[in-house]
C-alpha cells in the first residue's frame, strides 16, 4: 500500500481525516500558518501544521490552505474572508489541541450549524428517501407504484394470506 509509507503515514486514512473537528466557515477562502520550524514557542504550531493541517484541507475542500514557514517571529493563524477582510490568530506558546479548540470557536462551524446541513444533506441527497421531511410521505406518490392498501385495496394475488392459504 503506497499510501502507507513516510511520516506517520495514519494521517493519510479516511478514518483519521473524516476525525478532524475544524469545518470552517462559508465566508472563510484561505486559511494560512505561519510558523517556525525551530523555537520552543513554534511546538505546538509545528505539530498543528504535522496533524491538524491535512484533516483541515480534508474537512474543507473548497478552501485554500498555506502554512508559511520561517518567515515569522512568532506563530499565528491568518483567515482571508470572501469580502476582502481578514483575521489574525495568535497561536503563540499553545499546543495543537489549544489551538484547534479556538480555531473552532472563532472561525469554525457551531456543531448545531453542522447537524443541521448533515440533516438537509441526508434528506435532499437521495429522491429515493420518502417520509416525514422528505420530499414525498409515501412511495405510492411515486408514478409506477402500487396505491396505499389504506386507500385502494390490493389484488388478491398481492396478498399472503390468499397466496399462501391451504387449499
Amino acid at each position: 500500500m503506497p499510501f502507507m509509507k513516510g511520516r506517520e503515514p495514519v494521517r493519510r486514512t479516511l478514518k483519521y481525516l473524516n476525525a478532524g473537528k475544524l469545518v470552517l466557515k462559508e465566508k472563510v477562502r484561505i486559511f494560512s500558518v505561519n510558523y517556525n520550524t525551530y523555537g520552543e514557542h513554534h511546538a505546538g504550531a509545528r505539530d498543528f501544521v504535522f496533524w491538524n493541517i491535512p484533516q483541515i484541507q480534508f474537512k474543507n475542500p473548497a478552501v485554500q490552505v498555506v502554512t508559511l514557514k520561517n518567515m515569522t517571529p512568532s506563530p499565528f493563524v491568518r483567515c482571508y474572508f470572501d469580502d476582502g477582510r481578514d483575521m489574525l490568530i495568535d497561536i503563540d506558546s499553545r499546543d495543537r489541541d489549544q489551538i484547534i479548540e479556538h480555531l473552532v470557536k472563532v472561525v469554525g462551524k457551531t456543531r448545531e450549524q453542522l447537524a443541521a446541513e448533515a440533516h438537509l444533506a441526508e434528506s435532499k441527497d437521495n429522491p429515493a428517501n420518502f417520509g416525514y421531511g422528505c420530499d414525498r410521505h409515501c412511495i405510492c406518490e411515486i408514478p409506477g407504484q402500487v396505491t396505499c392498501p389504506g386507500i385502494v385495496p390490493l389484488p388478491n394475488n398481492m396478498r399472503g394470506k390468499f397466496i399462501f392459504a391451504p387449499k
